[in-house]
Order: C-alpha cells, then sequence, then structure tokens
C-alpha cells in the first residue's frame, strides 16, 4: 500500500498563532522600501500617441538630461501607469498586493516605480529614457481594454514606432516588465517591428488556456477569479467580462488560440524569466517561451534564460537580477561589449529549501545536457517508487474528496533533481465519467515536508505540482517531449466502466537538491493539495473539483505506473556566473 504522510506535518496551535501573527505583520508593514530622491532627470507624463485608428494612449516619458539620444526600455500594461508611490500622499503608499502576497526579500524601488513595471530610476541613470505607457482602456489612454487580443499587439507596435523615432531616441527599443507586463511582449515581438531590439518577458504565462485558466484541463477558480475581477476595476475592459468567458469555454477551442501568441515566431533576442516558485501561474509558459522562440523562422533568436526560485517583485527588483538586466540591454540596446555574448545561455539556480539558493551554475541548454534521465516505478504492495518494475498488479484507490495516495523514493546519494517530470499513470474509475488529478511532489527531511517559495507568497510551497482532467488523452505531437507531454485540450472522452486509461501528467519545472537518505514523495489527489485559506493555505489559488466517486491507480506488469525524471550529481556555488568577468 502507499506510505503514510510524513510525521510532524500536523503542526501545533503555537504554530498556527505563529502564521497569523507573521501574515498579520507583513500585511501591515510589506516588506517594501521606496526611495524618495528625485533623480535630475527630464519627466513628461501623458504624452499622447495616436494609434492607428485613430485612440490616443498616453504615456509617461523618464529620460536624461541633455540633447544626447538614449535607447528606449518601455511597458505597457492596463494597471495605471501612474498608480506609483509618489503620487500617494506619503509618497511611498505601495501597491496592495505587497500586503496580501508577502515577498521572502525585501523590495526596493524609487517613487517613480509602476506596478511589475522597470524602475525609472534606475535606468534613466544609467542612460536609458523609461517609457510607461498606459494601455488602451488603462489609465488615461482612450478605448476599452481588449486583453490578450490582437488589438493589445497593434497598439504596443504603435508605441514602439512612436517611441523608436523620437528626437531624445536612438531608434532602438527594449521592453521589459513583470508578469502582465510580460506575456503582453510575445505577440508584438512576433510581428517584429522595426524599432524593437530585444525584450525581457520576466515570468509571464504564454498560453492562456494551459498556463493560467484550464491547467491541465482543470478550472482554476481562484487567481483568475481575483484578477479578471480587480482588472475590470482598474480598466475599461471591453465586454464581455473575462471571467464569464473563462468559464464558458471549458476546451482549448477558437476562443482560447486566437488569445494565444504565437512565440514560435519570436526573432529578437530575449532574456526570459522563468521561476521555480510560479507554478499555479507562470512558470510552464515561460519556460515555453524560452524552449520554442523563433522555432517558426529560418534563423532562431539569441536567448537567455534567468531562473530562480525567490519571490516574484524581490527578485525582479533585486541588485543581482537588476544588473543581469542591465547587462544584457548594454549588450542588445547600446552595443557595449560586455561579455554578454559569449554566456552561456541557461543561469540555473538549485534550492536545497526556501528562496535562497544553494547553488548556482551557467548551462548550455534547458534541461541540463548532462542529466541522467531515471524512470521511477511506483509499487503499489509498499508505496515505493522504485528502479525496477513491480512484479506484482496492484489496484490502489481513494475517494476523490479524500487524502489521496503516496508514493516514496528514497534518494540513494547527494544529487540535484532537475527540469520537468513526466508521470504516466493508469486510471480508472468507480462511480464517475471522470476524474482530476492534482499531483504534488514533495522533499521530505528529517521526516518533515521541506518548504519552498510558491506563487502568490505562499512560503510552504512543495518542489513541484501537476494538474489533470482524465477525460483529456490526446497529445500534441509537435510539442510533447519524453520529459513534458502536452495536451490539445480540444476533446474530452469521459471514463467507460472498467475501462483502465493511461494518463500522461505534466509536472512543472524545478531544480531541487537532495541528500543521501531524504525522499522524494509523489501525492496523487482529487483536489487541490494545499489548503485554500490566505493564513496558512496556498490563497488564492483555487480548482475546481469533481465531486464523488472513487479513482484507481494501477501499478504492475500490465499497467506500469511510473514518474520520468532527471538528476546529476551537485554541482555549483552560490555565485553569480553571470555577472563574473563583466567588463
Amino acid at each position: 500500500m502507499p506510505v503514510p504522510p510524513p510525521q510532524r506535518f500536523r503542526r501545533s496551535p503555537a504554530w498556527f498563532l505563529g502564521r497569523i501573527v507573521r501574515r498579520i505583520r507583513l500585511f501591515a508593514k510589506p516588506r517594501v522600501d521606496v526611495a524618495t530622491d528625485e533623480p535630475d532627470w527630464i519627466v513628461e507624463r501623458d504624452v499622447p500617441v495616436a494609434m492607428r485608428d485613430g485612440t490616443v494612449l498616453r504615456v509617461n516619458v523618464f529620460r536624461p538630461r541633455g540633447d544626447e539620444p538614449v535607447p528606449v526600455i518601455m511597458s505597457a500594461h492596463p494597471y495605471g501607469k501612474d498608480a506609483v508611490p509618489a503620487r500617494s500622499r506619503s509618497l511611498r503608499a505601495v501597491n496592495p498586493q505587497y500586503r496580501i502576497m508577502p515577498q521572502p526579500d525585501r523590495v526596493r524601488i524609487s517613487a517613480w516605480t509602476g506596478w511589475e513595471a522597470p524602475d525609472p530610476a534606475f535606468w534613466v541613470s544609467r542612460g536609458y529614457a523609461v517609457v510607461n505607457a498606459d494601455a488602451r482602456g488603462g489609465g488615461t489612454s482612450e478605448g476599452q481594454a481588449h486583453l490578450f487580443e490582437a488589438q493589445e499587439a497593434d497598439d504596443y507596435e504603435d508605441l514602439i514606432a512612436w517611441a523608436g523615432t523620437q528626437a531624445w531616441s536612438t531608434g532602438k527599443v527594449g521592453l521589459d516588465g513583470v508578469s502582465y507586463l510580460a506575456l503582453s511582449q510575445y505577440a508584438v515581438a512576433a510581428r517584429a517591428p522595426e524599432h524593437l531590439v530585444a525584450i525581457c518577458p520576466w515570468e509571464g504565462f504564454s498560453d492562456l488556456y494551459r498556463d493560467f485558466v484550464w491547467p491541465g484541463g482543470i478550472r482554476e477558480n481562484g487567481f483568475s477569479v481575483l484578477w479578471s475581477t480587480l482588472t475590470s476595476r482598474a480598466a475599461r475592459v471591453a465586454p464581455p467580462s473575462l471571467r464569464r468567458e473563462f468559464a464558458r469555454h471549458t476546451t482549448r477551442d477558437r476562443w482560447y488560440r486566437d488569445r494565444t501568441p504565437d512565440i514560435d515566431r519570436i526573432g529578437v533576442p530575449m532574456l526570459v524569466c522563468a521561476s521555480f516558485s510560479d507554478h499555479n501561474l507562470h512558470t510552464r509558459g515561460s519556460f515555453e517561451v524560452f524552449r520554442r522562440a523563433g522555432r517558426a523562422l529560418p534563423e532562431r533568436p539569441r536567448r537567455w534564460l534567468y531562473t530562480h526560485r525567490g519571490g516574484k517583485w524581490a527578485t525582479y527588483y533585486s541588485a543581482n537580477a537588476a544588473s543581469i538586466r542591465a547587462r544584457f540591454f548594454d549588450h542588445t540596446l547600446r552595443g557595449v561589449d560586455n561579455g554578454w555574448d559569449a554566456l552561456p545561455p541557461v543561469r540555473l539556480a538549485v534550492y536545497e529549501s526556501g528562496p535562497t539558493p544553494v547553488a548556482v551554475t551557467a548551462e548550455s541548454e534547458w534541461p541540463p545536457a548532462d542529466l541522467l534521465m531515471r524512470r521511477l516505478h511506483l509499487d503499489g504492495m509498499d508505496g515505493l517508487l522504485t528502479d525496477d518494475p513491480s512484479r506484482a498488479t496492484v489496484q490502489t484507490g481513494f475517494a476523490v474528496n479524500g487524502p489521496g495516495l503516496e508514493w516514496a523514493w528514497r534518494i540513494p546519494e547527494d544529487l540535484d533533481v532537475i527540469g520537468p517530470m513526466s508521470l504516466r499513470l493508469h486510471v480508472s474509475a468507480r462511480a464517475a465519467d471522470d476524474l482530476t488529478l492534482f499531483i504534488g511532489v514533495r522533499k521530505i527531511a528529517e521526516g518533515a515536508v521541506v518548504p519552498f517559495e510558491g506563487s502568490y507568497g505562499f512560503d510552504r510551497a512543495w518542489m513541484s505540482y501537476g494538474w489533470q482532467r482524465v477525460g483529456y488523452r490526446n497529445l500534441d505531437p509537435d510539442l510533447t517531449t519524453d520529459l513534458q507531454p502536452v495536451h490539445t485540450f480540444e476533446q474530452r472522452t469521459p471514463i467507460r466502466p472498467g475501462e483502465v486509461i493511461p494518463v500522461d501528467i505534466e509536472v512543472r519545472e524545478h531544480a531541487t537538491r537532495f541528500r543521501a537518505g531524504e525522499q522524494l514523495r509523489l501525492v496523487i489527489r482529487g483536489r487541490w493539495v494545499h489548503s485554500r485559506n490566505p493564513v496558512t493555505g496556498s490563497f488564492p489559488a483555487g480548482y475546481v473539483r469533481r465531486r464523488g466517486g472513487t479513482a484507481i491507480i494501477h501499478t504492475g506488469p500490465e499497467h506500469p505506473s511510473s514518474l520520468l525524471l532527471g538528476h546529476r550529481p551537485p554541482a555549483g556555488s552560490p555565485g553569480e556566473p553571470w555577472l563574473e568577468n563583466a567588463s
């Protein structure tokens, strides 16, 4: 039978009280420092820019004094370019999301920094102009927002053309920003505007259906609902409401395909940030951009991948990440010979626990080329993950609303487990015609679950996750690899009584260090593996689940359920290879 949960999993009342006190403290005083000393610069506010259809968008421009043309760092979003600390009475008021989703490290920004946007004080001091644009329907721009639609790319293309032809501009434009400010870069970059030279999408999903709204074909009804509601209040979003459309379109139909950028046609150099801490939102899509960018072009662009498992905003605004982004843009927009072009394309951070890496290495590709592939077989007799297939055929069931099942692999020697993982299960159902499977992979050390930084400021996340509705079985042959099964999600097929279904499940990317004797545990449930409460759970993440019925996992020679992963001996140090020997 599968192994029991790890010891010390239940927490004492004192532990829960401590969590409550911590959340109250960080809500009242988030870890954000705001610098209010205004640089010596030129600031132009609400500059009108006419779009091709006559609609006027407005931008704020921050640039150095003097007549020397400078390159441009641009961002565009619906959140309001003027929603910055400098516009508050104290000059230090920050976005409420910093209170709701606490960061593990301090965030340091200037008072003119827009939400998830480049800090103009940092870039202007380095000789750049910063253009922060209100997208259509946002802030002081005219019109209604058409989120995720081609209209956004049309407008962004016009904004880039404007910024590239101003007297203060060298004609070279780079795009930068986090989350929506990242994913909005993809569609316009695929069009190759004349003045667009480089992009830096920092944690941005790339497939609206697979990454955000219906991961694994399971409806996300937590953050997607919160985000669509808040965004409709921040901007004038064109009807119908996104929340209603998300729920109405249950398959990856034409509606979703029309709102998915053609990342295979991105041809400009790019620095992609993909985090191991944002599995519920951006992780998969960011890695997919790095994997697929430029596949449809005669020559693929140079691209670099920055990985981390810290807080989204704490990492983006950190001195380390800012220096790396500056080195990238100095090379691509200003032509500085700083050694960037010779860097190995992947900066890989490996984590033993928490948000601080135990090692950082430079790799030639993702996943690393020297990984040893290992297939671990689920043994239904003793609940272990073993190198050798089980000789006994076993059927193990669990109620879809219950605690689920676990299988354990005891780590034989120190090693780093790296990359996505592929889970093949053989499943049948009792009293149900479909199942939703939620997968968690956690690290166990000294009998306790090891916590990592996760989505939305959740600091007790597991090492990786997967989602899959069993009714979606067809794989996309163009995108699927051995380590990464990708489903089409175009048609759902019910489970027939007594039918055993082979199910391939994509388990998200990570880089985790294990010591000999520790355990990797595979968790399979019919519901999301964490609670949803805002104190101890992974709020606001939430997923619709099927109610009632039993899922049955089949193991053994006739139904060889298994987990495929990659690993190698530990390597690297906590240093920063992308900043070494920088000129």
